[in-house]
């Protein structure tokens, strides 16, 4: 079943893609939550008259996204966590690394933050989704709380 997302699907695609996924899931989740329609020789007309008027407008959202990991590069992320030796007491998730770039001054939605769930000190590093072309890999570091 080919259909049209109306938004980003997490491991599904992005809005305005024309994917194909299993009839169940189409025509019983994503089309009645209001998140993709059928894509009809006419839908595919219409989506790509609509695409070719916000080409423009896409470039400059694609350089800000950009800036924004130019920007994001520069920050050296170090949250500090309880721990009893190198093992930590519960668990560092992108909420923590949202947390600590919003105190960076960079406000960020976990949504589009992706690192795992880690459980001992160390380097690491986080995958950040500013746009659908624009993927950075943001190293932070996990210490010990004293």
């Amino acid at each position: 079943m080919e259909i049209i997302l109306k938004k980003d699907v997490q491991n599904v695609g992005f809005k305005d893609d024309i994917v194909s996924v299993k009839a169940g899931y189409g025509r019983n989740f994503l089309i009645p939550q209001g998140h993709a329609h059928l894509a009809t020789p006419s839908a595919k007309k219409v989506l790509a008259e609509n695409l070719k008027q916000k080409a423009h407008k896409e470039a400059k959202v694609v350089n800000d996204a950009k800036a924004l990991a130019e920007n994001l590069k520069a920050i050296e992320i170090k949250i500090s966590a309880k721990a009893g030796g190198e093992k930590l007491f519960g668990s560092i998730t992108n909420i923590d690394i949202a947390e600590a770039l919003e105190k960076a001054g960079q406000s960020i939605d976990r949504k589009f933050i992706t690192s795992g769930i880690v459980k001992r000190t160390g380097k690491y590093t986080a995958s950040i989704r500013l746009h659908r072309e624009v993927v950075l890999e943001l190293p932070y570091e996990i210490v010990a709380d004293k």
